[in-house]
């Protein structure tokens, strides 16, 4: 496959996954463009041992990682907590009316450990073991994270009367 039949085919799947690491389109193009030209000129080290799709999430991955670690990152969030919110552009606006829902400014709100799994895991359908493929992080260690998350979700998610997850399920099976 040429580079273009793979930008074509992954780019929209690997930037929704790099934006959900750094919680910012611009940064999630620049992470994805990386990606892609990382690939291109080591494409050689891809040794077929898992599909090219995975080793192009998990490049996106480690990608977004060293983002997130970068100071230009921290720079950034130093000065929007110095001046405030930035004005927001159009596409950043669409972005955000789209995840507005509230189990996804839930996840989105979670720790980038706990992120990770419940996105992999749920969104995406992958197993445990591809997870911990892709993380490098051994399965039970995963199995951790994601009974954690799923807590963290749980106590996250209540609506505006204040009732807790199990109070909303008993109310909507009729029980309560």
């Amino acid at each position: 496959m040429n580079i273009q039949q793979l930008v074509h085919t992954y780019s929209d799947y690997l930037y929704r996954v790099a934006l959900v690491y750094t919680k910012d389109a611009s940064a999630a193009e620049e992470v994805v463009q990386d990606v892609f030209f990382n690939y291109y000129r080591k494409q050689s080290q891809f040794k077929g041992e898992a599909t090219l799709k995975t080793y192009l999430v998990k490049m996106t991955i480690n990608r977004s990682y060293d983002y997130l670690r970068s100071w230009k990152n921290k720079r950034l969030v130093l000065l929007e907590k110095i001046q405030g919110k930035p004005s927001a552009t159009t596409e950043q606006l669409l972005l955000q009316m789209e995840m507005r829902g509230e189990v996804t400014q839930a996840v989105l709100a979670l720790p980038v450990k706990y992120r990770e799994i419940i996105v992999l895991y749920y969104y995406e359908e992958f197993s445990i073991s591809e997870i911990s493929a892709l993380t490098g992080v051994s399965e039970t260690a995963l199995k951790s994270r994601l009974q954690r998350a799923r807590k963290k979700l749980k106590i996250t998610l209540q609506d505006e009367e204040g009732w807790s997850y199990e109070e909303r399920t008993a109310a909507n099976k009729g029980t309560k």
